[in-house]
């Protein structure tokens, strides 16, 4: 565990079973508050936890130790991968979600979670395209941490990645079943033939990379910055 977390141990948690971590997800808690949070997030009956969580105002409880597996994606997929938890570490931050009234992350709280994530990239040397959403990992089942989080801000602090501004478009609006195949390389979980998946995959995608272009058809710029990230991906991915 690390910086200024307070300890509040979850036992919620398991051996990572010699899975390296190369995975930074981020979540939100979708529930009133932040002490109902932290209750469930140590419940052994509610069998759910993450590594970290940071309240409002920026306070940060340290729950599982990094070198555990914490129970925080759920059924989830990533680049091949159906066992999130076990490469990743899982950042919870308080905020009432989409049916409870979902608002803004405030300052305090990106300020204290931006320290933390550099911290946890840096020493895990995840790469950027490994930082991600909740939703990233189990689009047909969640949208947090949602499209009001700040991306862009992490990404100019070295966690993770995002499209810059500007990117040159392709003349054509791109081919639908030619950006699945796309974002499945990416790493989404994108269903093949099944549409409920795919639609998913592609809204997840915007909601982390090009929120404001959500609910919308496929344009030119969903495919500039899709392969502006592809472009990205580690040598040998």
């Amino acid at each position: 565990m690390t910086g200024h977390a307070i300890p509040h141990p979850s036992p919620n948690c398991g051996p990572r079973h010699g899975s390296a971590v190369d995975m930074l997800i981020i979540h939100y808690t979708g529930m009133w508050e932040s002490e109902d949070a932290l209750v469930r997030l140590c419940d052994p009956d509610a069998r759910v936890s993450a590594h970290y969580l940071i309240d409002l105002d920026g306070t940060t409880h340290a729950l599982v130790a990094e070198d555990m597996r914490a129970w925080h994606a759920g059924v989830s997929f990533w680049a091949g991968e159906t066992d999130v938890n076990s490469r990743s570490i899982g950042i919870e931050l308080v905020n009432k979600g989409h049916d409870l009234g979902y608002h803004d992350f405030p300052e305090a709280q990106m300020a204290a979670l931006i320290p933390l994530a550099q911290d946890i990239v840096t020493r895990h040397r995840i790469p950027g395209t490994r930082v991600l959403g909740h939703s990233d990992v189990a689009p047909t089942r969640k949208v947090d941490p949602g499209e009001k989080f700040d991306w862009p801000r992490l990404a100019a602090a070295g966690i993770g990645l995002y499209p810059p501004e500007g990117l040159p478009k392709p003349a054509e609006k791109p081919d639908r079943r030619r950006f699945l195949e796309k974002l499945g390389r990416f790493g989404y979980a994108t269903g093949n033939d099944d549409e409920v998946a795919a639609s998913a995959a592609i809204e997840a995608f915007r909601r982390h990379y090009h929120a404001h272009t959500l609910g919308n058809p496929l344009g030119v710029g969903d495919g500039a910055r899709l392969d502006w990230l592809l472009a990205h991906l580690p040598a040998g991915v």
